[in-house]
Order: C-alpha cells, then structure tokens, then sequence
C-alpha cells in the first residue's frame, strides 16, 4: 500500500502542477501576431518616406488636349522647359498615368469620356486644371454645353490660371504638385 500512496501522491503534485502552468499561461498569455504586427508597423514606418520620395520624384501624366491650352501643353514638354529633369514622362495611356492634366474646355459630351479616363488611371490618381476653360469655363463659361470647371466632375489637386497659361506655370503647378504627394503642402 505504501507504493500505491506514494503514486496517488505524485499524481496529485503532477495535476496540481499541470493546473498552475495552466493558469500561468492562461493570466500571460501573448496577443497572437505581436511580434509580427510590430515588424510590419516598423516597415510600414521605414519604407513610407520612401514611397511618398518615389511617388512625387517620377509622376507619369496622362497626355492629350481639348483645346487650344494643348498647344501650351506640348510646349511644356519641348527642350526648352525639359519636364523629363523633374522625372515627369508622358504617357499616352491612362493605365500608365497617375497625373491628369485637363487642358481647356469641357463639353457636356466629352465629360463622360474624360471621367472614363480617370478611372482608369493607376492609384494614387492626381489631377491639374491647367487654363481659365478647365477651371471656371474660359470665355465661354455661358455657354450652354460647357462644364463650368473639372472639378464639377473631378477631383483637382492642383489650378493653373491663365489663357492660354504659360508652360512655365505648369511647371510650377507640378512642383506644388510633388510639395503635396510629399507631404509640405497639407490639402
């Protein structure tokens, strides 16, 4: 009988022992993914310098005109300006663009086109209103066919006053443009 008390014994210390491991882990138990979710927070942190210093550093813009501001618009992009040192290259597709510059009028029927467009652009998408027909309508903001400015179909990041505005100002309109996507110029 002595061994049998002896094993009751130790299967009583086992069980209780079992019992209080159990309860340890049970009151300290570790949120599941800490260490993970703390990494990714980490690169997360780390890498977004980075990718606002990419997105403002080599803006691709969409490339067409509506009107005569488009003249102005292929100046912007002649040897004399020289858009290609800021990082900027056309594209003549919207899958390829982040950037939209709607240069000059918009008509009632050519609004949807312009809207298609945009929505096909790659994400994030900005948008510049560049000339006086894009952002209020120009001269011709009574007449009855003219949207009275993108932004009452778009959302515009960035308005470039003129008519025809010079490419100079476009210029400009981009590097206020990259201030924004880096984050100097709050919205």
């Amino acid at each position: 009988m002595g061994e049998r008390d002896g094993d009751v014994k130790f299967l009583n210390a086992e069980q209780e022992m079992n019992g209080l491991v159990a309860g340890s882990l049970a009151e300290h138990q570790a949120k599941p993914g800490v260490i993970f979710a703390t990494m990714s927070d980490i690169a997360k942190s780390l890498t977004k310098g980075a990718v606002r210093w990419s997105r403002k550093s080599s803006l691709w813009p969409l490339q067409f005109g509506l009107s005569c501001c488009a003249v102005e618009l292929l100046d912007f992009q002649s040897p004399r300006i020289d858009a290609e040192r800021m990082g900027l290259s056309f594209r003549g597709t919207p899958r390829q663009s982040d950037v939209m510059i709607v240069a000059g009028w918009i008509t009632k029927s050519m609004a949807p086109e312009i809207k298609r467009l945009y929505e096909q652009m790659l994400k994030p998408k900005y948008v510049i209103a560049y000339g006086e027909c894009a952002t209020c309508g120009g001269p011709w903001w009574e007449s009855y066919n003219l949207i009275k400015g993108i932004d009452q179909i778009l959302p515009v990041d960035v308005y470039v006053a003129g008519c025809p505005p010079r490419p100079e100002n476009l210029f400009a309109a981009f590097v206020k443009l990259q201030k924004k996507i880096g984050g100097a110029i709050e919205d």
